[in-house]
C-alpha cells in the first residue's frame, strides 16, 4: 500500500495525470465542438427544407384559402418520405395531414421546435422525433410542417451517452498508464537513492546500476559512476596522504618526547631547572594527541573498524568516563554526575564511543565555570538510544552548531583555552560510524550534546544474554 501511495505522489505520475487531464479536456472540447457544429448544420438543412415546404403551402393558402391549403396538405401527405403535415380545426381535430393527432408542442407559432410524435407504421404505433414550425391560421385553424429527424436524434443520444464513458475510459487508462510509468521510473530512482545512501554511509565503492537501455537514466547513472570514481580516487589519495603524514610525524614526535624525558631526568638529577623541557614535553604531547585524533577520525570515516562491533553496556561506559573525569571536575569546582537510566545495551565499538563521550565530558568541564554542573545521561527512548552530556557553560550559538563539528574549527570564545578543534569532529565521526546523530541543543544555560543511536542498535542486556546461554 505504501508503494502505491509513493507512486501517486511521484512527479512522473503528476506529469502523466496533468497530461491525461489536458488530453481528456481537449478531446471533450473537440468532440463537443464537432457535435455542436454538425447538429447546427443538420438543423440548418432541415430548416431549409421546412421553409421550402412552408413557402409552397403559403402560396396555396394565399391564392386558394383554407380549401386550397387542405388539398395541398393532403396531396403532399401522400408522397411519403420524411415530411410531416398536420392541419387542424379550432378543436384541434385533424382535418388533413399524415399524423393521427396533434403532437404536444409548447411553443409559440412561427418558431422552430423539436417534438416527439406517434405514427402508425405497418400497424404498429411508434414514437419518433421531428423538427418543424407551427402556424395559426384564420378561424383558429393550425398548421404544422415538420421533418422526421429521428435517426439524427438517435445518433445524438448515442453520442451524448457514449461521450462520458469515453472520457472515463480515457482517464482510467491514462491513470493506469501513468501509474505503470511512474512505478518504472520510481524503481530506477530507488536504485539510485539506495546506492546514494550506501555511499553517504561511507561505502565509496558502491556504484549506480546501469540498466543497459541506453536511456536518460543510464546516461545519468554512467555520469554519476564516473563522478564517484573520481571522488573515490581523490578521497583515497587524500586519506593516504593524511595517514602517511600522521604516521611519519607521529614516530619522530614520540622519539623527541623520549629524548626530552631523558634530558629532563638528567637535568633533574643535577639540580638544574627543567621547566622549559616540561613545557616542551607538554607541547609534544599535544602534537601527538592531535595526530592520534586525526588518525582516529580518518579510520572512523573510512569504516575500517566496522567488523569489530559487538554488544556492550552503554551505562558502564558512561560510569567509567564519569569516574575518569571526576577528579578534574572536583579540581575545577564542578559537579559531575551520571543520571540513572537503567540497563542500556547497544551494538557498536566500545572504545570509539568511550572516546566520543570522553571528548564531550572534557568539553563540558572545560567550558563550565566553577560551581557549575555537568551531567551524563544514557537511556532508551521510543526513537532509539540517547547518550547525552549537558553542561551549564556558555553554550554554542545556534548559527555555529553546524560549523563546530568541522575539523580545526574553534569559536572565538574558546581561542584562549587549550585544544585543537578536533574534539567534536571526532564525536561526529563516531556518530557517523554508528549511523547515529550528533545533536547540539540549548541547555538553558549551557549546551546539551546528544548522541542518538537508531533503534536497531539496541540489544538485549548482556546479563540476559549470558543467562540464556547458560
Amino acid at each position: 500500500m505504501r508503494t502505491h501511495f509513493t507512486v501517486l505522489r511521484s512527479q512522473a505520475f503528476r506529469i502523466v495525470l496533468v497530461y491525461v487531464l489536458l488530453f481528456a479536456f481537449s478531446v471533450t472540447a473537440l468532440l463537443a465542438f464537432t457535435y455542436w457544429n454538425t447538429r447546427r448544420t443538420l438543423d440548418a438543412q432541415t430548416d431549409q427544407i421546412i421553409d421550402a415546404e412552408i413557402t409552397g403551402l403559403a402560396e396555396q393558402y394565399h391564392n386558394l384559402g383554407l380549401r386550397g391549403l387542405y388539398e395541398a396538405v393532403n396531396g403532399r401527405s401522400q408522397r411519403g418520405g420524411q415530411a410531416l403535415y398536420v392541419l387542424t380545426d379550432r378543436t384541434h381535430r385533424v382535418v388533413a395531414g399524415n399524423l393521427d393527432s396533434w403532437p404536444h408542442i409548447a411553443s409559440a407559432p412561427g418558431n422552430f421546435v423539436e417534438f416527439d410524435y406517434e405514427r402508425r407504421i405497418n400497424g404498429t404505433i411508434q414514437t419518433s422525433r421531428a423538427r418543424g414550425r407551427l402556424f395559426a391560421l384564420a378561424d383558429n385553424f393550425s398548421l404544422l410542417v415538420a421533418q422526421d429527424v429521428h435517426e439524427r436524434y438517435l445518433t445524438q443520444r448515442m453520442f451524448t451517452t457514449t461521450l462520458p464513458w469515453t472520457m472515463a475510459l480515457i482517464l482510467l487508462l491514462g491513470l493506469l498508464g501513468g501509474a505503470l510509468m511512474s512505478r518504472n521510473m520510481l524503481q530506477r530512482l530507488d536504485s539510485i537513492n539506495r546506492t546514494s545512501g550506501e555511499i553517504i554511509a561511507g561505502d565509496l565503492s558502491r556504484r549506480v546500476p546501469v540498466g543497459g537501455n541506453k536511456d536518460e537514466f543510464d546516461l545519468l547513472a554512467e555520469n554519476l559512476n564516473r563522478m564517484l570514481d573520481r571522488i573515490e580516487r581523490l578521497m583515497k589519495g587524500l586519506r593516504e596522504v593524511t595517514d602517511s603524514v600522521a604516521h611519519d610525524l607521529r614516530t619522530p614526535l614520540n622519539r623527541l618526547r623520549q629524548r626530552l624525558e631523558q634530558s629532563q631526568a638528567r637535568l633533574a638529577a643535577s639540580g638544574s631547572d627543567t621547566g622549559e623541557i616540561e613545557r616542551a614535553i607538554a607541547d609534544t604531547d599535544q602534537l601527538i594527541n592531535t595526530f592520534n585524533a586525526l588518525l582516529l577520525i580518518a579510520e572512523t570515516d573510512a569504516g575500517t573498524a566496522r567488523g569489530t562491533m559487538m554488544p556492550f553496556d552503554l551505562v558502564s561506559v558512561a560510569a567509567d568516563v564519569a569516574e575518569l573525569y571526576e577528579p578534574l571536575a572536583e579540581e575545577k569546582g564542578i559537579k559531575l554526575s551520571l543520571l540513572p537510566g537503567g540497563d542500556v545495551t547497544i551494538e557498536g565499538k566500545r572504545s570509539l564511543i568511550a572516546q566520543a563521550l570522553a571528548n564531550l565530558v572534557d568539553n563540558g568541564i572545560k567550558y563550565t565555570p566553577p560551581g557549575g554542573r555537568v551531567t551524563i545521561r544514557c537511556a532508551a527512548t521510543a526513537t532509539g538510544v540517547e547518550l547525552a552530556v549537558a553542561d551549564s557553560g556558555p553554550g554554542i550559538p545556534p548559527e555555529d552548531r553546524m560549523r563546530v563539528v568541522e575539523r580545526f574549527v574553534r569559536l572565538e570564545a574558546s581561542r584562549n583555552s587549550p585544544g585543537t578543534g578536533l574534539g567534536l569532529s571526532l564525536v561526529a565521526a563516531v556518530a557517523h560510524f554508528h549511523e547515529a546523530q550528533l545533536l547540539l541543543e540549548d541547555n538553558a544555560p549551557g549546551l546539551r550534546a546528544i548522541l542518538r543511536f537508531p533503534r536497531s542498535a539496541l540489544r538485549a542486556p548482556l546479563a540476559t544474554i549470558k543467562s540464556a546461554a547458560e
